[in-house]
Parts: C-alpha cells; sequence; structure tokens
C-alpha cells in the first residue's frame, strides 16, 4: 500500500498535465515548433485566471484499468489551484502560496503539505501556477513516426529537461484548422497516463483568493506530509 506522501504526490503528477491544454487559439499557418511553443507561453501568461468543466481519464497500463473522473477545475496565478471533483466521488485538492490540501470525503481523510516543498520541487506545478517558464524547462517535439493524428490534428510531446519523479512526457493535440490545442495526455514512467478534456472555459474571471483556502472538517484524519 502506498504512503501518504507517495499517494498525494502521484494524484498531484496525475492532474498538472493542464498546465497547456488552455483550449485557446495560439497561432496561425504556417508556424515553426519554436514560435508554437513561444505562443503557448505568451497565452498563458496572458490568462490571470481559469474555469473550467473537467473529464480526467487515468489509465493504469499493468492492469489495463481506467477510472474516469469529472468535476470543476479552478486556477489563478500565482501559486494557486483548485480541482472539485464530483464524479464518481467526491474529492478535493487544493493550493495556496503556503498549503497544499488533498480531501477524500470517502476516506475521511486530509493530506496536507507545506506548498513551498512541491513549488520548490515540481517543475510543472511551478509552470501551472505561474512562476515557471514552459521553454526554459521543457524540451519540445513534434510526434514521431507522425506529427498529425487520424484527423490531421498536430501532435506535439513536451519532456522535463530535468529528471522530475513521475514525468516522462506530455503530448498535445493542436487542431489543424482552428490552432486550438484540442488535448493533452499525460504519461508516467510506467506508461500510465492521463487525459484530460475540458469544456464551459472561461478566462480571467477575477477568482476570489479564499477559493483556494480549505479547512478540514471536524473528525476527518489530518496527516501532515513533509
Amino acid at each position: 500500500m502506498a504512503t501518504p506522501k507517495k499517494r498525494f504526490n502521484y494524484i498531484l503528477i496525475s492532474l498538472i498535465s493542464i498546465v497547456i491544454c488552455l483550449d485557446r487559439p495560439v497561432f496561425a499557418e504556417p508556424i515553426k515548433l519554436e514560435r508554437l511553443i513561444a505562443k503557448v507561453q505568451e497565452a498563458y501568461d496572458e490568462t490571470v485566471d481559469f474555469m473550467a468543466a473537467f473529464t480526467q481519464k487515468a489509465t493504469i497500463k499493468s492492469i489495463n484499468k481506467t477510472v474516469t473522473e469529472e468535476g470543476t477545475l479552478y486556477l489563478k496565478k500565482p501559486r494557486r489551484m483548485f480541482w472539485d471533483y464530483k464524479k464518481p466521488a467526491l474529492k478535493k485538492l487544493v493550493l495556496n502560496p503556503q498549503k497544499a490540501w488533498l480531501y477524500m470525503p470517502d476516506e475521511n481523510t486530509v493530506y496536507v503539505q507545506d506548498a513551498k516543498v512541491l513549488l520548490s520541487s515540481k517543475m510543472t506545478i511551478r509552470f501551472l501556477t505561474g512562476i515557471g517558464n514552459l521553454q526554459d524547462d521543457f524540451e519540445a517535439a513534434f510526434s514521431t513516426p507522425d506529427s498529425t493524428d487520424e484527423k490531421g490534428n498536430y501532435l506535439i510531446f513536451l519532456i522535463p529537461k530535468n529528471y522530475e519523479s513521475g514525468i516522462k512526457k506530455l503530448l498535445l493535440t493542436i487542431d489543424k484548422d482552428s490552432y486550438y490545442i484540442a488535448g493533452c495526455k499525460f504519461i508516467d514512467m510506467y506508461e500510465n497516463t492521463t487525459e484530460l478534456t475540458f469544456k464551459d472555459i472561461k478566462i480571467n474571471n477575477n477568482i476570489p483568493d479564499k477559493m483556494f483556502i480549505f479547512t478540514p472538517p471536524k473528525g476527518v484524519d489530518v496527516y501532515n506530509i513533509p
């Protein structure tokens, strides 16, 4: 059975592929890979906060099992995010500049960690929360042998430049006509995958900071993760 720290970090890693999946138009044809990445960074830099309904499909390759979850995501730079899971079970993951909480109501458990630990060690979370840089932290390449999918959309890999536990690569799907980022997939060291899709996207909504503060309910078991 995984330790609370390993479980907490695995769930965090499974969620970070949102960093570059804002479903916005980022460039016009033709464009080189370097320009594409610059435009993705530019679009992200212009986003102060973000909210959307999400569907997450996580597949464990060794047992060929896929779990589908749904909820709402809230992001605010710098250093704030809130994943509010609604289906099939309730779950909350909240991060602000001071603390990170993972609340599992079905288990009557809350995991708590110092946000500085996560922000200093996870490059993808740093980018997600507004204090990282896509070009500095990742190597980008068109997918091989095919750089497009069956619909002709572009496929691009992002690979961390420095070793980061649990992360192998991210795969982006970019719409061939609109040049929206149409989807993304996170792949870990064991070839497990997490796919995220979004709808009802709203950008720069002036989300209040109090959205990213979590108070554990009375009577739950609280585990502090070093």
